[in-house]
């Protein structure tokens, strides 16, 4: 039996696109699959379609790191507005509920910390959550809204930043992987006594994926010649490990490592960096500055976890 060839280009990267607002995450990456006619592409980490901002495309070999991508740190602005919650968390549902209460600027710092750190958080009904099988969000769009339940998530950072008026609050959130930040908003406004739902949201960076690298979709499109996009706009794969800290590794180390084989911490002192964390934590094996693939933390030993 003969094997159809892949339709596309074989590229491998990554790309930063600045989400316009109203597309889903797997509308942006079926588009720049088509205007890079690449043969592979998936997201790293998904945004509502009202959210705009850094929406990480990997190309190739690059979807290997895409758990890593969505594991680093996320930065987001968001827009809360106060007086009515809607189904979806976001100014796009149905207002189920509503409230006089404005707080002042004091009464939504004071309520703050409760939500800073490890916390337990409900998601939205409307999430890609999977619930017996099926995604909540298909389950609240046929009328059976499921009981969703808590689950941890960590925030490392959750800022009042503006008040453009009192109906409305700005705040920005530093996070790991799995915050939602429509529970964040419609929490904060319950903590001050009120309701809410969020009107703007913007992500700034995941990982070490910043704003400032993030191209608008638009510039990606064919010209009037129709040729694909330039694979100039790829940044190299093992970008997305940048945030990982780093390991320098021999050269019989590395062999070891690709033979599967595990490495004793001890052989690694005074070499282990400083933001690793030897209970669990990746590094990026280097052999000089190439990267051979990540490594973890486990029991006194770096085990191979993905090599590249």
């Amino acid at each position: 039996m003969r094997h159809r060839k892949p339709k596309g280009r074989p590229l491998d990267g990554w790309l930063i696109v600045d989400k316009p607002q109203g597309l889903t995450s797997t509308d942006v990456v079926n588009r720049v699959r088509r205007y890079f006619d690449a043969q592979k592409a998936g997201h790293g980490g998904t945004l509502d379609p009202l959210a705009t901002g850094v929406l990480p495309i990997a190309f190739g070999a690059a979807t290997k790191t895409v758990p890593y991508v969505m594991d680093g740190t996320k930065i987001y602005h968001f827009t809360l507005k106060f007086g009515e919650q809607r189904d979806t968390d976001d100014a796009e549902g149905q207002v189920i509920a509503t409230s006089d209460v404005r707080p002042t600027d004091e009464q939504i710092r004071a309520a703050l910390p409760a939500f800073i750190g490890d916390i337990m958080q409900i998601p939205p009904i409307y999430s890609a959550i999977k619930i017996a099988g099926e995604r909540a969000y298909d389950m609240a769009r046929e009328g059976r809204a499921p009981e969703m339940q808590p689950r941890p998530a960590r925030v490392d950072r959750f800022e009042l930043i503006g008040r453009p008026d009192a109906d409305s609050a700005e705040f920005e959130v530093q996070s790991g992987k799995g915050v939602y930040m429509r529970s964040l908003a419609r929490d904060i406004a319950a903590a001050c006594g009120s309701v809410g739902h969020i009107a703007v949201l913007r992500r700034l960076r995941v990982g070490p994926f910043l704003e400032q690298g993030a191209i608008p979709l638009d510039k990606l499109a064919p010209g009037e010649d129709m040729q694909p996009a330039s694979p100039d706009h790829l940044l190299p794969v093992v970008t997305a490990l940048a945030d990982i800290p780093a390991l320098a590794m021999t050269a019989a180390e590395i062999l070891a490592l690709q033979h599967g084989q595990a490495i004793s911490l001890v052989d690694l002192m005074g070499r282990i960096p400083p933001a690793a964390n030897p209970d669990g934590g990746l590094a990026r094996a280097m052999a000089g500055s190439r990267v051979i693939g990540l490594c973890r933390f486990e029991d006194g030993l770096l085990k191979p976890e993905r090599l590249l």
